[in-house]
C-alpha cells in the first residue's frame, strides 16, 4: 500500500489514480470533521468537495511535513471558516430561522425520546454555541482523537494555546450542564 507521501508525489507528477486513492483514503475523516462543525449533511458534503479541490490545487506546494491528513484538515478548517463568513451561510441561517418560526410542532415529536439521543443533541448544541476556536479544538481532540501537538499545527497556534482553548471550552460546557441540571431538578 502506498504511503500518503508516495501518493502526493504521484499526484504532483500527474497521476489521476493516485489522486483518487488519496481522496478515498481521507474522504470520510474530512467529511465527518466538517459535518460535526456544521451539523448539515448537504453543506458538509459540498465543503468536503471544496476542501479536496483546494488541496489538489495546492498539492504542488505541499511540504511533506507531518501527516497529509492534518494538512487536508487544515484546509478544511479554513474552508469552513470561509463558509461561516459567506453570504450563502447567512442566507441559509435566515431561511432556517424563518422555517422554524412558521412550522408547527412536528407530529413526530415523542415526549419520551431516548436519553442518549437527547444527550447527544444537547452536547452537539452546546458545542455549537462555543466560540469557533474552542469548538474546533474540542472537535479535533475529542471527536478525532488528535494530539495537542497535531491540533496546534492544524490551527497554526501553540500547544499551550490549544490546551487553554480546550480547558476554557470544557469549562463552558460544564457550566451549561450544571445550569441545565439545576433547571431540570427544580422542574421535577
Amino acid at each position: 500500500m502506498l504511503t500518503d507521501e508516495q501518493l502526493i508525489r504521484d499526484i504532483q507528477n500527474g497521476s489521476q489514480s493516485a489522486m483518487d486513492v488519496f481522496v478515498r483514503r481521507h474522504y470520510q475523516a474530512v467529511y465527518s470533521f466538517i459535518y460535526r462543525k456544521l451539523g448539515n449533511k448537504e453543506a458538509a458534503y459540498d465543503l468536503t468537495q471544496d476542501t479536496f479541490m483546494k488541496s489538489l490545487q495546492r498539492i504542488h506546494s505541499y511540504q511533506f511535513q507531518g501527516e497529509a491528513l492534518h494538512w487536508v484538515i487544515k484546509i478544511a478548517l479554513n474552508t469552513t471558516r470561509d463558509y461561516f463568513r459567506s453570504k450563502a451561510f447567512r442566507q441559509s441561517q435566515q431561511q432556517l430561522e424563518y422555517k422554524e418560526e412558521l412550522s408547527p410542532a412536528s407530529s413526530t415529536d415523542v415526549p419520551f425520546m431516548f436519553e442518549r439521543k437527547e444527550s447527544y443533541a444537547e452536547v452537539k448544541e452546546a458545542i455549537a454555541q462555543l466560540p469557533e476556536y474552542q469548538r474546533e479544538a474540542i472537535l479535533l481532540r475529542y471527536y478525532k482523537g488528535w494530539k495537542i501537538k497535531e491540533i496546534a499545527v492544524a490551527m497554526e497556534t501553540t500547544e499551550s494555546t490549544v490546551k487553554s482553548r480546550l480547558h476554557q471550552g470544557i469549562q463552558k460546557l460544564k457550566k451549561k450542564w450544571e445550569r441545565g441540571e439545576r433547571q431540570h431538578g427544580t422542574q421535577s
